[in-house]
């Protein structure tokens, strides 16, 4: 019965490792995208600050 278990228990344990490591990626490129992001419009700011004085 345990080995049935086992059996049946593997692709869930596949399919979250799957899922977890998806969103780590996920994590990874968010976080890259508000980094540049926020980068940017510091950038922005900064030229039309300068651009304006």
């Amino acid at each position: 019965m345990a080995e049935e278990q086992q059996a049946a228990d593997q692709p869930v344990d596949e399919k979250a490792l799957k899922r977890k490591k998806w969103l780590k990626r996920f994590g990874l490129a968010g976080f890259l995208f508000f980094l540049i992001k926020g980068l940017i419009w510091i950038a922005v700011g900064l030229f039309a600050w300068k651009g304006c004085s």
